[in-house]
């Protein structure tokens, strides 16, 4: 019993690789492979016309034909096997459920089949396929595993059993689609095309175990990455917090040391000030007595007398003259407030072009798969960045207004304070922000003559190569009908509308240019490479018109909710 049961366990091992049945009369090639005489004899008669034969699962070839003999140890296994079927398919006597595959000769109770034969087109239960075992007549009937497409071996025009696979066409024919319209066609057995097929599925199984091997060691690489990445930002961040506290330490060391020089000056010059103070309160009490003495002479009615008193008055004085004393305006200190002013405007420079810096240092980060460009303006969305524009920089003809997001061509010129970024000639202005990574942003023009562009912060500030576009510095959409770069001007494709969109992916050296309505319809493209920071850069001419950049923030709150309500 045992035995019977474990030759149960192993029955799958005990098929025939050609028909998919237990083996009948097994035979054993001379590669170690066993097939059903039968099975192994019709595959070599279809490979004689290639003078050698071969097995069909490790493809080991002989030359000559081998001489196919039974062998009698498996056929007692086939026997023993045969006799222990029913136990074996354990619930075959059970109810067909409707996962299973009914018997289609039980009447009443319809039993689960156990297997289908391709040539009655018939599934059977264990009971009613036991004549496919006993009678001769159904020697050669192909048993598979039940299948309830069986109706799929039969041809569609002739209503025969397909047994016949056309290469040429790539599909399971009959025989009369042979002799018909495949005629003259790459024809075999589809036993033999099975084999061929089988081989095939063998590569592309060991071809996808080799993908997903490397999947797995990309998905470990990938894991890997993203704890490398995680390890290096956290260092850099606590890096970064430890030399910026340093630096905050040193501002306020500083910051104390001015302020103590302040106070220590203020402590001498109040000290001066009183003892000044105390010497001309003495002289004033003198003063006064010499005066009240004058005062008593002046009344003398004697000549003599007033003679003689008078000669007696000393009128010298040691206390320092008020010529010396100097009345000065309440601004002892601006100096040291001035100085201080400078050097919180040079640590600004300092702070901006290192902050830049330090943004394009971490817009290079090396990524190792490039992600899609976006395509939807939904997706652009995701990329809007807030920006504004740059007061040290502001042509004097244009007035900043609504928090430095828009400029409008002014008539008489502003007061602006000198600069050393300010545009002097054009009517120019730079964004405050420098622009790494993925930016997106939408620029409103009411005027007739407007450019929006990008641009490195060196570029001109005075002559004809501060325009925008002028030069190798720059890249300007000029009235959304021409794209300018280092002077050279090309016309641009779409409809220009007022509003210009634009998008930068800095590291991968995209630049586009799209007029926004409904939709965005793209004006220009630019793939370059990208060296320093970027900013956004806006032009305008026409008196009273202006440029304005558009708040995304609605735009993508607005977005979001039309593709929630197609979710729903």
């Amino acid at each position: 019993m045992a035995e019977r049961g474990e030759i149960h366990l192993d029955q799958d091992k005990l098929c025939c690789s050609i028909c998919l049945d237990l083996m009948r009369d097994p035979a054993t090639i001379p590669c170690g492979h066993s097939y059903c005489m039968i099975c192994i004899r019709s595959h070599w008669d279809a490979e004689d016309q290639k003078k050698f034969q071969s097995c069909p699962q490790c493809r080991q070839t002989f030359r000559p034909r081998p001489v196919l003999v039974k062998n009698t140890v498996l056929a007692y296994l086939m026997e023993d096997l045969k006799k222990t079927r029913p136990a074996a398919v354990g619930g075959s006597g059970s109810d067909a459920g409707p996962e299973d595959v009914a018997c289609d000769f039980c009447t009443e109770r319809k039993l689960r089949a156990v297997r289908s034969c391709l040539q009655c087109l018939v599934s059977y239960c264990e009971q009613h396929l036991q004549p496919h075992f006993e009678s001769p007549a159904f020697e050669k009937h192909k048993l598979v595993k039940p299948s309830k497409k069986l109706q799929e071996n039969i041809c569609s025009h002739h209503g025969e059993v397909m047994k016949i696979f056309c290469r040429t066409d790539q599909q399971c024919i009959c025989y009369i689609c042979s002799l018909d319209e495949h005629k003259r066609h790459d024809t075999v057995s589809a036993a033999t095309e099975r084999i061929q097929k089988h081989r095939e599925l063998g590569a592309n199984q060991r071809s996808i175990q080799q993908k997903i091997g490397d999947t797995k060691k990309g998905l470990l690489v990938l894991q890997q990455e993203v704890e490398a990445i995680n390890h290096s930002a956290d260092k850099a961040v606590r890096d970064s917090e430890k030399i910026f506290a340093d630096f905050i330490s040193l501002i306020e060391k500083r910051s104390s040391g001015v302020k103590q020089q302040i106070r220590s000056r203020q402590r001498n010059e109040v000290r001066q000030v009183k003892e000044l103070h105390e010497k001309l309160q003495e002289e004033l009490v003198k003063l006064t007595e010499k005066d009240k003495e004058l005062e008593l002479l002046a009344h003398i009615d004697n000549h003599i007398q007033f003679l003689h008193s008078y000669s007696r008055l000393s009128f010298h004085s040691d206390s320092p003259h008020l010529s010396s004393i100097s009345v000065r305006p309440l601004r002892y200190f601006d100096d040291v407030t001035v100085a201080v002013s400078e050097v919180r405007n040079k640590l600004q420079e300092i702070l901006r072009d290192e902050w830049t810096r330090i943004l394009l240092t971490m817009s290079k980060v090396d990524v190792l798969l490039s992600q899609p460009q976006p395509e939807t303006r939904a997706e652009f969305l995701q990329y809007s960045c807030h920006i504004t524009m740059d007061p040290n920089t502001v042509n004097p003809r244009l007035l900043l207004s609504d928090g430095n997001r828009k400029a409008t061509v002014m008539r008489d010129r502003q007061n602006y304070l000198h600069h050393a970024d300010r545009f002097t000639q054009r009517q120019q202005v730079l964004s405050t922000e420098s622009l790494t990574g993925r930016c997106y942003w939408e620029v409103e023009k009411k005027a007739a003559r407007a450019t929006v562009a990008v641009t490195y912060r060196d570029v001109h500030r005075a002559g004809s190569e501060s325009g925008f576009g002028n030069n190798d510095r720059s890249w300007a959409l000029e009235d959304a009908a021409k794209f300018i770069h280092n002077n050279v001007r090309t016309c641009v494709s779409g409809a220009p509308s007022a509003r210009v969109g634009v998008y930068l992916d800095h590291s991968a050296g995209i630049l586009s240019f799209y007029s926004v309505s409904d939709t965005l319809t793209l004006l220009h493209r630019v793939q370059t490479t990208f060296t320093q920071p970027l900013y956004a850069g806006f032009a305008v001419y026409v008196y009273d018109g202006s440029v304005e950049l558009c708040d995304l923030k609605e735009a993508a709150a607005m977005t979001e909710a039309k593709s929630c309500d197609m979710v729903v």
